[in-house]
This record gives structure tokens, C-alpha cells and sequence, in this order.
């Protein structure tokens, strides 16, 4: 069954003065990639960036790119699909994250085609482009705290990323407060535990966080450990250190 079609309430009147208002509307539409093309999955996936009156969005078009499910499983769903699912169950936790404007898919002849539309985050850039220990130290501590803030909020709901890279966590802001948001979110799920949630996204995010100090990362864990009944985040830390060095013994026996 496919999932409805979706329109941000605030977005009708700038979609009806651009002549979105339709499926064949966007899929038609002449738009460059802003990314090329994703050929894996036995489709493509692409984004084009759009200026629609004085708003920008991100146009995300696929075909038979599939996830397969437990409900699904021979012939899958559009990856964007999950993603749409996600977004809105993150918005109902208020779990910041994208904001959706457009979403729909049609089966087209046994061909599966999907739009997924979303605000652009301007004024926004990914935490892999920050180094926190070249920000003055109210702004480092701000941010650390806002980003252990939002990846707590998402584990409590027992939500596992799955993806957790600092490219796919967008900040913006200065020492008086950031904003964070999540995105890439095709992969995320819930858990039925939330430390498996919790281990699975911190030892990716860790891994990748290669110009954030020793101290940024122990100041990360225990801001995401910080409120009554959470797990230790020094036990957190020594599992990871622990994960790391089973993990680069099998690099070196690889080798």
C-alpha cells in the first residue's frame, strides 16, 4: 500500500504560484542535479536544488530505488518513503530533523517512482566541516551540548539513526545557542532496546569525529548521559574504546 500523498499546509499558496501542485507537476520539472544520479538498488536516486519565490528547496527524485521490509520484502518500498515515515515520526517526538513540503509516489506500470521535498537548511552547515577546539570555548561548550541534546532526545525515543556520521548532523548558530538538525534519515529506525540504539550511533559518530579532541568527545557523552536513570557514560566510553581496538586488530590481522 502506498503511502499517502503529503503537502505542507504553509507551503500550498508558494507550490500553486510555482505550478506545483501535482506529482507530474515536480517529476516534469527542468532542475540540474545538485548531486549526480545515485545508480544502485536497480534504480537512481537524485537531488536538484529549486528557488521557488523567495524559498529554497531540495527536490529529491527516484525510480525502483527500494528498501525491502518485513512487510515488503520482495518488492520493497522507495527508499523515500521510509525517509518521509521517519521525518514524520521525528517531527511528532520533536526530534529536529527535516521539515517536509511535498512527498508522494506512484507505481507507474510496475515502475515505482517518488518525490520527497524538503526546506533547504540555509544558514546551516554539516558538524564535519566544524572543529569544535577552534571555536571560543562558550561556543564549543554550546555546541557540544546542543548536539548531545538532540542525539539523547532521538535514543530516548528509542530511535536508531544507523548513519550517524557528523555529515549528516546540520548546526548553525554562535556561543547564545546552536540549532541542530538530523538528516539522511532513509536508514533510521526504532529499537526495541535503547542502548543498542544508543551504542550503534555514538561508536559510528565517534569513529568519524576525527577533529574533535579527546576532552569534546568525553564532554559529548556526558552531556548525552545527563539526565537521571541513563547509563554511564564512562562505561558508554570504555565500550567504545574497546569496540575501536577489537576493531583495528582485525585491520592488522586483514593486513
Amino acid at each position: 500500500m502506498l503511502m499517502d500523498d503529503y503537502i505542507a499546509n504553509d507551503w500550498k499558496e508558494v507550490l500553486q504560484e510555482n505550478n506545483l501542485q501535482c506529482f507530474d507537476d515536480w517529476w516534469d520539472i527542468k532542475a540540474e542535479w545538485f548531486e549526480p544520479p545515485n545508480q544502485r538498488r536497480g534504480g537512481w536516486s537524485g537531488v536538484s536544488r529549486l528557488e521557488l519565490s523567495d524559498r529554497v528547496v531540495f527536490l529529491k527524485r527516484q525510480e525502483n530505488h527500494v528498501i525491502r521490509t518485513f512487510l515488503h520484502p520482495i518488492k520493497g518500498i522507495p527508499t523515500f518513503s521510509r525517509e518521509m515515515e521517519n521525518i514524520l515520526a521525528l517531527k511528532k517526538a520533536e526530534v529536529p530533523a527535516l521539515t517536509p513540503v511535498y512527498f508522494a509516489q506512484r507505481n507507474i506500470n510496475g515502475t515505482l517512482r517518488a518525490i520527497l521535498v524538503t526546506e533547504s537548511l540555509e544558514g546551516f552547515k554539516p558538524l564535519s566541516t566544524v572543529v569544535p577546539g577552534t571555536l571560543p570555548m562558550s561556543a564549543r561548550i554550546a555546541l557540544i551540548k546542543q548536539v548531545a541534546t538532540v542525539v539523547r532526545k532521538l535514543h530516548q525515543h528509542k530511535f536508531v539513526h544507523n548513519c550517524l556520521y557528523p555529515k549528516h548532523l546540520f548546526v548553525r548558530g554562535d556561543a547564545s545557542g546552536f540549532d541542530v538538525r538530523l538528516i539522511d534519515l532513509e536508514k533510521a529506525r526504532l529499537r526495541l532496546f535503547r542502548y543498542s540504539a544508543v551504542f550503534r550511533d555514538l561508536d559510528t559518530l565517534n569513529r568519524h569525529c576525527e577533529n574533535w579532541s579527546l576532552s569534546d568527545r568525553c564532554r559529548f557523552l556526558k552531556e548525552s548521559f545527563s539526565t537521571p536513570g541513563d547509563y554511564s557514560w564512562r562505561q558508554l566510553w570504555r565500550s567504545l574504546v574497546k569496540r575501536n581496538k577489537q576493531r583495528g586488530a582485525r585491520r592488522r590481522q586483514i593486513k
